[in-house]
């Protein structure tokens, strides 16, 4: 009796620690496709789940950073998804590829044409980002995630380091460092390995060639004694046949 009681209550322990931790891991967030160093482009996809088992998922909403606007921002095709881009003018504008930007993307909206993101799916939305800023170690998309039945989640609150995750957390984006900033030293190492492997190949194609002369002088050599062995045997053979003829 005793025990079926603890089993029971370990049951609904687990179970509450299911329900309690869903949040933490079930909402909107954003992933890159490889990766997202600072100054470069990337490929973010973000990730919407269903949290819903009596609605579907028919609207997604993404606010683009505006204190570290993004130059160039260009939604990939998703089938059964509307998409809408809303630009804003910046207040100070970019230089991208000697031009000047004075508006950049600030919201991108995927309406469902269909059924949406079912019970128990996920979505993912592509996305173009570049190029990423120099002077930050994360970007925040604040998203909006509305339901069939007209239910608004708002994933907007920004997670801070060294607090417990709030309960709508918005996505955050984390760059990992500019890749050029190992060029002189990749560049100059690669130059010095380059030159390296082509004496390597100029000395062992030398090697090669002197290990080939060598080698044919050797079987020349054992092919001469080979021949001169069978000619010295035929002699001695013939001698003893005229020995025996004569005899005979």
């Amino acid at each position: 009796m005793k025990a079926s009681r603890i089993g029971a209550a370990c049951a609904v322990a687990g179970t509450a620690v299911l329900v309690l931790s869903a949040p933490a891991f079930a909402h909107v967030s954003v992933q890159p496709e490889g990766p997202a160093a600072k100054g470069g482009y990337a490929v973010v996809g973000f990730k919407v789940p269903n949290e819903r088992d009596n609605a579907s998922t028919t609207k997604l909403e993404v606010s683009f950073p505006t204190d570290h606007p993004l130059a160039s921002v260009m939604p990939q095709p998703v089938d059964g998804w509307k998409i809408d881009v809303t630009k804003s003018k910046l207040d100070k504008p970019l230089e991208m590829h000697g031009e000047q930007i004075t508006q950049a993307v600030t919201k991108v909206t995927w309406t469902a044409e269909g059924k949406g993101i079912e019970p128990g799916y996920f979505q993912k939305f592509p996305v173009s980002i570049g190029a990423l800023p120099e002077d930050a170690d994360q970007l925040v998309f604040k998203a909006i995630q509305t339901y069939s039945n007209k239910e608004v989640v708002r994933w907007i609150e920004v997670p801070q380091e060294g607090q417990e995750e709030p309960e709508t957390p918005a996505p955050v984006l984390e760059l990992s460092a500019a890749e050029g900033d190992a060029h002189g030293v990749s560049d100059t190492k690669a130059g010095d390995d380059a030159e390296s492997a082509a004496q390597n190949t100029a000395a062992g194609s030398s090697d090669d060639s002197s290990d080939g002369t060598d080698t044919t002088a050797r079987v020349l050599g054992i092919v001469g004694i080979v021949v001169g062995a069978a000619g010295v045997a035929y002699g001695v053979l013939a001698g003893r046949r005229r020995g025996t003829g004569a005899s005979a």
